[in-house]
């Protein structure tokens, strides 16, 4: 092929091999490093947080209301079971995601309810026997596989239960021969500007996509991505690594212009809230326990899909589909400025949004997106939130300042900014369909001005 063409194709396997590429190197970072503020463990182990996000968890737009768990799952050897304890109705979420980051099922109250059960994750092809003792069987796509926990938590007091929870959930290995330590193994001689094409090759042979991408990879034979034994990018030309390091470059800006583009509120008012409900739609072939196979929750174009997919890797690796939660943040009041601590902001929630989990609020510095120390200690504000005061037609205002505000109902739901910058994240935790079609619109922050507060009454 001429070099334009395999320019060309080379960004073309970029965009759709990224996605696999970001979620094994995040597996090995995890096995061997750790995962922002979790420990590293071993495959077949769960690591835990220690508690919510606080100042010191220097994780960008970790969740101060929710108590991390991760575990990377090899089934290479076989089958392993996961028991999951009773969390007497609390939220939680543990969602499954395949090696090319499609999330394919889902255990937790909207989809298997908060009951002690187990479960056994099976690898692809797999035909032995079911216990009976089970409550289910999850069909993983690949070998590998990671498992994304949140568990609801509701400050300090609240972490003795939750850690009682973390000891429950366990895994076990069932298969009949052990089970990886680590990765396939790329080779160590190929230039570090072909180690993306190499990882690819190696991955992609090892943890095999649904049929139908199959038969589109086929088409990156000239690139040598599809080449078995040997290496071809060990003694690869010139020319050859010009042109992949062209297409590789390629690649990465279509994804990264695709990534900026303005998400679902870019043509609202200004200040308008940018959710991304739909970012996770891109698996189209494995919809296993709790996954939504309606066509709203699908790209109908898969070659569209390839490109969504490497967004949703670029932008938030195991983010969830929009029916668990939404995500809706803003860095801009109702008048189009930045928020800054410098000013005092309010939130007007008539009615507060609709879910059937729960709904927070929480406030970040900008551009890093940490959480940022304040007198109050005081991180996330949301419905679980003690001693809310409601109006009387049931709305919530919020107030978001840097100072706490002197009215005592204002004071009641006050979020401490910092003093620069900052952005607030919303997360709407099983989303009423209002949120899901978009009739329920969160308002803008605005600034706030002079004058009395409205008439208010208490609320829970």
């Amino acid at each position: 092929m001429e070099p334009d063409a395999i320019t060309g194709l080379a960004a073309e396997a970029y965009v759709y091999g990224s996605p696999l590429v970001r979620q094994l190197s995040a597996v090995q970072a995890c096995l061997q490093e750790g995962c922002g503020a979790l420990a590293p463990a071993p495959f077949n182990d769960f690591a835990h947080a220690d508690g919510p996000a606080t100042p010191g968890t220097h994780v960008p737009f970790a969740p101060a209301d929710l108590v991390d768990a991760l575990a990377q799952l090899d089934l290479s050897g076989g089958p392993v079971r996961l028991h999951v304890p009773d969390t007497a109705g609390a939220y939680y979420v543990l969602q499954f995601v395949d090696a090319w980051g499609n999330a394919f099922a889902y255990l937790g109250p909207r989809a298997t309810g908060t009951g002690e059960g187990d479960w056994l994750i099976v690898p692809p092809g797999w035909s032995g026997t079911v216990p009976d003792v089970v409550s289910g069987v999850i069909d993983a796509p690949t070998s590998v596989v990671s498992v994304v926990g949140r568990l609801a938590c509701d400050g300090p007091e609240d972490m003795p239960r939750v850690r009682a929870l973390q000891q429950e959930l366990t895994l076990t290995h069932l298969g009949d021969r052990a089970h990886r330590t680590g990765l396939p193994a790329t080779e160590s001689g190929v230039p570090g500007e072909l180690r993306f094409f190499e990882e690819l090759r190696v991955w992609m042979a090892d943890f095999p996509p649904a049929a139908p991408d199959r038969a589109y990879q086929d088409r990156f034979q000239p690139l040598g991505l599809l080449e078995e034994g040997i290496s071809p990018y060990v003694s690869a030309g010139p020319g050859l690594v010009r042109a992949l390091g062209r297409g590789l470059a390629l690649g990465r800006l279509r994804v990264e212009e695709a990534a900026r583009r303005p998400a679902t509120a870019a043509d609202g008012p200004p200040g308008a809230w940018q959710t991304v409900p739909h970012l996770r739609d891109h698996n189209l072939d494995h919809l296993g326990v709790g996954t939504l196979g309606s066509p709203e929750w699908r790209i109908p174009d898969r070659e569209a899909s390839y490109l969504v997919r490497a967004v949703a890797a670029r932008r938030g690796r195991w983010l969830p589909h929009g029916y668990e939660a939404v995500y809706a943040h803003t860095s801009r009041d109702s008048r189009g400025h930045s928020l800054t601590g410098s000013h005092r902001y309010v939130v007007r929630l008539a009615p507060p949004p609709p879910v059937r989990a729960f709904w927070s609020l929480t406030v970040y510095d900008s551009p890093g997106g940490h959480l940022v120390a304040n007198a109050a200690d005081r991180y996330v504000i949301g419905d679980r939130t003690p001693g809310l005061v409601y109006g009387a037609d049931g709305s919530l205002t919020l107030h978001l300042s840097a100072e706490r505000p002197e009215d005592p109902g204002a004071a009641a739901n006050w979020l401490p900014v910092p003093a620069g910058a900052f952005r607030p994240l919303m997360r709407l935790h099983l989303p009423g369909q209002a949120v899901l079609d978009g009739n329920y619109v969160l308002p803008p922050v605005e600034r706030a001005g002079g004058g009395r507060a409205p008439r208010t009454r208490r609320g829970s």
